[in-house]
């Protein structure tokens, strides 16, 4: 039986990353940010421990939207 590795405190880091918004979905855009900010596209993450990084998105006002949601 394996054990669930916990990182400690020191080898957890957390970067910044900046998102370009300009074109993309916003449904899809949402879910690649909450990824980030989740931690899961590290190698390190583990569920419960904040282990994501920070997010700064540009362009939001030439975002796309489907449907009527701008109605």
């Amino acid at each position: 039986m394996e054990k669930t590795y916990i990182p400690k405190a020191a080898e957890i880091s957390q970067d910044w990353v900046l998102v370009d918004a300009s074109g993309q979905n916003l449904g899809r855009l949402a879910t690649q940010i909450a990824s980030i900010l989740l931690g899961k596209h590290k190698p390190n993450f583990t569920p419960g421990m904040d282990s994501g990084d920070y997010v700064v998105v540009i362009n939001t006002e030439l975002v796309q939207v489907t449907g009527k949601k701008l109605q």
